[in-house]
């Protein structure tokens, strides 16, 4: 079996890319993440997006300032499935991290469902560790188009960044 290696990008996520990320979710989903690219405007947050040469993104995700006090949060995470365990979610951690870095920031928090354990590898292996947890609770569309509550349990984890 022949390995390709395809060069990626990091760039800032567009609300005209937004079309191109049907794969992200639901359409509730989209719209979160078009929310958080007008936040991007207002220097709140950042949101990223992974290319490949064809320019079309095919990880997103973001970092939010806002909170908590003295750090960042990483959030929305996003990997089109296809391309899941190819490093393509490092890579884009890796570029949220430097633009904490960038901003002054000594530490980075996320959160992760209970229910996902395969994500909470990822961050286990690229530095993070278990802050806490809490309870998490959104809306999520169905497949008929009805919105269903969706309640989870959120383990917090935390990376101290190293300033270079």
């Amino acid at each position: 079996m022949a390995e390709v290696v395809v060069p990626l990008t990091v760039r800032d996520l567009t609300e005209a890319d937004l079309p191109a990320c049907s794969w992200y979710g639901t359409a509730t989903g989209l719209r979160a993440v078009a929310d958080a690219i007008c936040r991007v405007r207002r220097g709140e947050v950042d949101y990223l997006a992974v290319c490949p040469p064809s320019g079309m993104p095919v990880a997103v995700g973001g970092i939010d300032y806002s909170k908590p006090p003295g750090a960042a949060t990483i959030w929305q995470l996003s990997v089109r499935e296809e391309l899941r365990s190819c490093g393509i979610g490092s890579v884009l951690i890796d570029a949220l991290e430097q633009r904490a870095r960038a901003r002054g920031l000594d530490w980075v928090e996320l959160g992760v469902d209970d229910n996902r354990s395969r994500p909470r590898a990822l961050y286990e292996r690229l530095g993070y560790v278990v802050s806490g947890s809490e309870s998490g609770s959104w809306d999520e569309e169905a497949a008929d188009g009805s919105t269903v509550r969706y309640e989870t349990q959120i383990t917090l984890m935390r990376k101290q960044l190293i300033q270079a």
